[in-house]
């Protein structure tokens, strides 16, 4: 067997498990499927104090955010209504209500998903090392209950560095006593 005749037995299979491996990924950021597991041999099941069956969960959330939280998928960019919440107050998870970010830490990052540079407290998230789509990524969670937020980004403003980029349909907003019904104002951009 000749040179050509491997190239023409490789290139199909090479492309194929390209393609195969593209649309794992898309699925896998469109919440359809979940690679993280698979693809991140030291993860291990972690119980967390805020606890629930699969079931309650559904019965819980919304659709989206059991996708986004229980599933770790990825709302699609500029969907988010928090996007445009600029009254101060609190962004708290959607599962638990752990008070996660501060509307003081919040920015316009142009990136299409609620962005903060910090959280309330140190505590309030978890990273884990993620390579759900075949590059390194840290994926934050809850402390609470386990839920996906996001992703953190060492690409954000100071005084941290950091890009805290955070699926709207993770959060709900508490907005400070007063702020309740005020009319949304713009915030500075980046």
């Amino acid at each position: 067997m000749g040179k050509d005749d491997i190239k023409h037995i490789l290139t199909p299979i090479l492309l194929f498990v390209a393609v195969v491996g593209f649309i794992a990924m898309m699925l896998h950021s469109r919440g359809i499927i979940n690679m993280s597991y698979a693809l991140d041999e030291t993860v291990t099941t972690k119980t967390y104090p805020v606890h629930k069956t699969d079931e309650e969960w559904k019965a819980l959330l919304t659709e989206e955010q059991y996708r986004v939280l229980r599933k770790s998928g990825t709302e699609p960019p500029q969907c988010s209504p928090l996007l445009e919440e600029h009254r101060e107050g609190v962004y708290v998870c959607a599962g638990c209500q752990q008070e996660l970010f501060s509307s003081q830490n919040k920015y316009h990052s142009g990136t299409g998903w609620p962005s903060f540079y910090t959280p309330i407290h140190h505590h309030a998230i978890e990273e884990h090392d993620d390579y759900s789509l075949g590059v390194p990524r840290t994926e934050i969670v809850c402390t609470q209950c386990g839920g996906h937020l996001g992703h953190v980004f060492e690409d954000g403003p100071q005084p941290t560095g950091l890009r805290y980029c955070v699926n709207g349909a993770a959060l709900v907003f508490e907005p400070n006593p007063g702020q309740e019904h005020l009319p949304s104002t713009p915030i500075p951009q980046e």
